[in-house]
Order: C-alpha cells, then sequence, then structure tokens
C-alpha cells in the first residue's frame, strides 16, 4: 500500500503548474505533460494530479480537449465575456444552454438530450463535465434518465418509456 499523500499536495502542484503557465512554458494552445508523467514528476497518484488540473480548469487556466489532453487556454478563453468575476464552471455552463433549449420549448416533454458523447464533442470538455451537466438538469427536476435509454426532459411520455 502506498504512502497517503499529505492534505492539499494538489494545491502545491496546482501552484508549481500555475507558475509555469504564467511563466509561458507551455505556452497558450501547447499540451501539459500528462497524468502519468506529472504523477511520476510531483510522486503523487493520478488522483492528486487530477485534482491540481481541475483546480486549474476551474480558473480557466487550462482546459481538457479529447484525444489530445489539456492545454493551456488562451488570454480570451481565461476571461469570461463580461471580463468580471470568475468564469462560470463549464459544466454549468452546458446545463445553463440545455435549461434554455428546454424552457424555450426547443427540446419538448419526451425529446432525448444529447448523449454525454455528443456533448463531449459539441463542448470540447471532459466525459466527467458533461456527466455532470446532465446530472445538474436531473437534479432539477427538468430531465429524467432511463435506463439503457437515455436522459429525456421531463414529461407525461417519459414515464412510458
Amino acid at each position: 500500500m502506498s504512502p497517503r499523500t499529505p492534505w492539499g499536495t494538489y494545491h502545491q502542484i496546482a501552484d508549481a503548474l500555475r507558475s509555469r503557465i504564467t511563466a509561458g512554458a507551455p505556452a497558450p494552445g501547447e499540451a501539459l505533460p500528462s497524468e502519468a508523467a506529472l504523477g511520476q514528476e510531483f510522486n503523487v497518484s493520478r488522483t492528486t494530479v487530477r485534482r491540481a488540473l481541475a483546480e486549474l480548469e476551474s480558473e480557466r487556466l487550462i482546459k481538457a480537449l479529447p484525444g489530445t489532453g489539456r492545454v493551456v487556454c488562451t488570454p480570451q478563453e481565461r476571461h469570461n465575456a463580461t471580463g468580471d468575476g470568475p468564469p462560470p464552471a463549464q459544466y454549468r455552463r452546458i446545463a445553463a444552454a440545455l435549461r434554455e433549449q428546454i424552457t424555450s420549448g426547443e427540446l419538448a416533454p419526451g425529446a432525448a438530450l444529447p448523449s454525454e458523447a455528443a456533448l463531449v464533442r459539441q463542448y470540447e470538455v471532459s466525459r466527467g463535465t458533461a456527466r455532470q451537466a446532465l446530472s445538474e438538469l436531473e437534479g432539477t427536476g427538468l430531465v429524467v434518465a432511463v435506463h439503457g435509454k437515455g436522459r429525456f426532459v421531463k414529461g407525461d411520455e417519459t414515464s412510458e418509456r
């Protein structure tokens, strides 16, 4: 059994990576080393590395690109449209877009929501981020998951699936 990583180590790793990014290495658009490589470098588990990377993703310093890994965001990607306050988490942005489609009627009661894989491609996010967005909508009661079939806008039709 491996020794436990001290509490908060991921903050230290995030700080080290943040310093590198702000120094320009890697540059915007360039990929970070893999989770495994970072785990070896910092002598920690991939879970600890993931927590550090999640911190940097929430600050919009990096983003996950399916098939590529995590890359450094451009200055434009780092700031939201208004330029004030932190940007919303990516899953919240996706959930808000889907919520708007539901409330506007674009996605009618009983309509199937895009799959996790479709959301990954459309928004260029990780599968976990897509899943979190869909789960948030389930939690609000707008969406129902039907085992083996997908997620649907809540309505009378969904109970018959």
